[in-house]
């Protein structure tokens, strides 16, 4: 029997005998290769939402004004104000200790500061319209709700992964994977495998999907590295990153413990879309100005010089090397130079889109077929003609 305590008070344990509710993950039909997409277990992402398990709370309609939810403290906090101050969105607040805020360039947007579980919580109860959260907090405090969009799955911040380890040694030293944890005889209905987690939901979920019989969940908050060595758990559900903690705590990592990866994700309400004046044109902002600046980071402008009789034939060697074609081709225009006091034309400037962990190879084809005085600089964003995400979240919403 599966049974779940929480220091005394139970965490439940869905009991139905079909699988529960679980997170659906949309890919992007034209997301781009360098998206990291957060996914359940191993399931590939993009748009979230989450079936319903109770009524819908009211929107509520004594405000005007669309709200936004950014963490309050931490490090989450510094790179959320750092990504939106680099989509020149920066957050002004006039006083630390007040919880609230704006964004001169969105009058009519009005900043919350709160905890991440809070953020999502109040997503549900119409309390913000949109937020900026881990993908792990959104899987584990919208469990039951429907009214839950991840508009944007990859902020390229805060990459974890909530996954379950156990003890290097002693009982558990030939343990290498889920498999082989859920098939020990050591834990019986006397003597359950204790696993403790902040992530009551989503670990329950996932022990019981991966066939554990006899398992006693216990909750806590912090340190959870510590219970096993003092002998108050057997293996832990947390959040690693590099894993360094774990290893310097005896613990594994182990084949299929992978529960979740989750990086930061723009949230939306479903509800507020639809129904609050504004929402959706804010939402769209964002998305294209996080987009643009998300691609653009990963990308650099090159620009070189090339002798060549016309720029068709410039182009045409630019085009034999497919690792520098740039977004849709590269740019070639006229380099007018005096000789002998009268106008020529014997260089054509060439410019192309890169990624920049490309950028030597680029270098080194470029002079390979003439190029000179090269030029790299760096891009700020790159707009689509419509990003991915919004014609996603369009087709989500039924519009």
């Amino acid at each position: 029997m599966l049974a779940a305590r929480l220091h005394p008070a139970a965490i439940p344990l869905p009991q139905s005998p079909s699988p529960p509710p679980s997170l659906r993950l949309r890919s992007p039909r034209a997301a781009s290769a360098r998206t990291l997409a957060p996914r359940a277990a191993a399931a590939s992402a993009t748009a979230v939402s989450t079936k319903p398990a109770a009524a819908a709370v009211p929107l509520s309609a004594d405000r005007n004004v669309v709200r936004i939810g950014l963490p309050s403290k931490g490090r989450m906090a510094e790179q959320t104000l750092s990504l939106l101050k680099s989509c020149q969105l920066a957050v002004r607040q006039l006083n630390p200790r007040q919880y609230t805020a704006d964004v001169p360039l969105i009058p009519n947007l009005e900043v919350w500061f709160q905890r991440p579980k809070d953020i999502v919580r109040k997503l549900q109860s119409g309390d913000l319209d949109l937020g900026i959260v881990g993908f792990d907090t959104v899987s584990e405090y919208g469990q039951a709700s429907d009214d839950l969009v991840v508009v944007h799955d990859a902020l390229d911040f805060g990459q974890c992964r909530l996954s379950l380890a156990v003890p290097k040694g002693g009982a558990f030293e030939n343990i290498n994977s889920v498999e082989d944890l859920a098939k020990m005889p050591e834990w019986t209905e006397e003597r359950p495998l204790r696993v403790v987690t902040g992530f009551g939901y989503l670990g329950a979920k996932f022990l019981k999907e991966n066939g554990f019989k006899h398992v006693t969940l216990l909750s806590a908050d912090g340190a959870l590295e510590s219970f096993p060595p003092m002998g108050m758990a057997d293996a832990i559900v947390d959040l690693v990153s590099s894993g360094t903690t774990l290893r310097e705590n005896n613990l594994k990592e182990i084949e299929g413990g992978v529960v979740l990866e989750s990086q930061a994700t723009l949230v939306a309400s479903r509800r507020s879309l639809h129904k609050r004046e504004g929402v959706l044109e804010i939402t769209h902002e964002l998305l294209e100005r996080l987009e643009a600046h998300l691609r653009a980071s990963t990308e650099l402008m090159v620009t070189a010089n090339m002798r060549g009789n016309s720029a068709e034939e410039v182009a045409e060697r630019v085009l034999s090397l497919t690792s520098i074609c740039g977004l849709q081709g590269p740019t070639i225009s006229p380099v007018y130079c005096r000789r002998d006091g009268k106008v020529a034309l014997e260089y054509y400037a060439m410019n192309v889109v890169v990624p920049q962990k490309m950028i030597y190879k680029c270098i080194q084809q470029l002079r390979s077929i003439g190029g000179s005085g090269v030029l790299v600089t760096k891009l700020t964003y790159i707009f689509d003609e419509e990003t991915p995400r919004w014609r996603n979240l369009l087709t989500e919403l039924g519009l």
